[in-house]
């Protein structure tokens, strides 16, 4: 019985309800004194029945639809759609102003709190423009919170949540007020999908350019391998004529190196032979010649110095002795004309013996280069074809040139007899200076000892003309 008597006067307040017990003076803390009932939550109390009464009050969240007609500042009925989330605080001042205003009406708690949202709602939606609500939803509903707060607080409740979900417009003010910016919207998706046409038909060509690029490259591959398969089997048919001609073009080629190093032998044999052998007797005569040009030169003009100094001793010797003559005659008072005579007298002397002098000298060069002369003609007399090779041996080179000046103007040649045509050729150019010794040969043969030519004979020798050269085969283009 103690025990079932507990239970019935042990109550206990659940996490979300508060008890509120009546019948007895209680004080609660942060409330006036004598309120006459006490607020119990999350906590079990002694209630003693028929002494006291307890009743329940929900501190659970409450939630109210918010659908209010309105008129804007610019005069726009709209209509606002929305949601209050909302609970009794959880405080014992807000419990206790709940519990006496909704402790038997908990029901309809949603209704009043709609009544009193819907005001504040409207007459701040009066305030505003409908641009205001659109853009700024945040400050319709932070006004319309701030308004309804102090009157949530007398009621005992707090607002844990309000939205608003819609803004309804009958006369689609709203809807007229986005229409530029719809159609700005739909202009740019037109543009943009002709954009996206324009770069899909820019890719679908350039991908059947490619496609094409492709198979041109392909073709082209396919033709030059053809080309290449074409040139190996021609070239394969040609192998047996090229064969035969690079091996004839081998055989010209050695055949035109050793008619070049025949030529070349001819021209080393023919400087051993001749031009060497002449150059050692014309340079033996030559050195003859001139030193006993130089011996009697230097005689001679010892012997002219000789004459000169003695010319001038005898001019001094004369001087002197007028001089003294001169004195002589000016001490005893003589006549100074005969000194003076005696000394013009000395001096003509004196010029006398100096032009006596170079004259002498004069002479004897003369004498020296007429030696000379003599010298070189008797050499030449004893030894015609000597003098006359060492001539042609130093200006071999200019006789080779001219006479190869004939194939400067010859762009091409053809030789039908091959190397033996080049050997000839070569041969022919290099002999041309033997010709012109022949020629001088023959020249210096019809000559008479006096340096004339005989009556009645020709310049070739006995009589002769000179065999014409032979004729190359040579085919000139250009």
């Amino acid at each position: 019985m103690l025990i079932g008597l507990f239970k019935m006067m042990w109550r206990v307040a659940e996490p979300n309800e508060a008890l509120i017990i009546s019948g007895s003076k209680h004080r609660t803390e942060g409330l006036e004194e004598g309120m006459g009932f006490r607020i119990v939550t999350g906590r079990g109390t002694m209630v003693l029945p028929g002494v006291q009464a307890v009743r329940k009050l929900s501190l659970d969240l409450n939630e109210t639809e918010l659908q209010v007609d309105c008129v804007t500042h610019q005069g726009i009925p709209l209509k606002v759609r929305g949601v209050v989330i909302f609970k009794v605080g959880d405080d014992f001042v807000s419990i206790a102003n709940a519990a006496r205003r909704f402790l038997d009406q908990q029901r309809l708690m949603s209704e009043r709190v709609h009544n009193v949202f819907a005001g504040h709602l409207r007459s701040i939606v009066g305030g505003l423009t409908v641009e205001d609500m659109i853009r700024d939803r945040e400050k319709l509903t932070g006004q319309t919170r701030a308004a309804c707060g102090t009157e949530m607080e007398k009621l005992g409740l707090i607002v844990d949540s309000l939205q608003i979900h819609e803004i309804e417009d009958p006369t689609g003010y709203i809807q007229n007020l986005a229409m530029p910016h719809a159609a700005a919207v739909q202009r740019d998706a037109r543009i943009a999908q002709a954009e996206a046409n324009r770069l899909a038909t820019e890719a679908e060509q350039q991908s059947f350019a490619r496609m094409a690029e492709a198979t041109r490259d392909s073709e082209i591959l396919q033709a030059g391998y053809q080309a290449e398969r074409d040139k190996a089997g021609a070239k394969a048919q040609q192998a047996g004529p090229l064969a035969a001609a690079a091996a004839r073009q081998e055989v010209v080629v050695q055949e035109t190196r050793v008619a070049e190093l025949e030529a070349h032998r001819r021209e080393q044999q023919l400087q051993a032979d001749v031009r060497k052998p002449a150059d050692a007797q014309a340079y033996e005569k030559r050195t003859l010649a001139e030193a006993e040009r130089d011996a009697r030169i230097s005689a001679a003009q010892a012997k002219a110095k000789e004459t000169e100094l003695a010319a001038a001793a005898e001019a001094t010797r004369v001087k002197a002795a007028a001089g003294a003559e001169a004195e002589a005659t000016k001490t005893r008072g003589a006549a100074s004309a005969s000194a003076t005579r005696a000394t013009g007298e000395a001096e003509a002397a004196a010029a006398q013996a100096r032009g006596l002098a170079e004259a002498e000298a004069t002479k004897a060069k003369g004498l020296a280069e007429a030696e000379a002369i003599k010298a070189r003609a008797a050499a030449l007399a004893e030894n015609q074809e000597a003098v006359v090779a060492q001539q042609l041996a130093e200006n071999w080179p200019e006789i080779v040139q001219a006479g190869a000046s004939a194939f400067g103007n010859v762009d091409n040649m053809v030789l039908l007899n091959g190397a033996d045509g080049m050997a000839e050729l070569f041969a022919k150019a290099l002999t041309m200076g033997g010709t012109g010794l022949g020629l001088a040969r023959q020249l210096l043969s019809s000559m008479n000892p006096n340096g004339s030519a005989e009556p009645g004979t020709s310049p070739s020798l006995n009589g002769a003309v000179p065999p014409a050269p032979q004729k190359v085969p040579v085919e000139q283009e250009g």
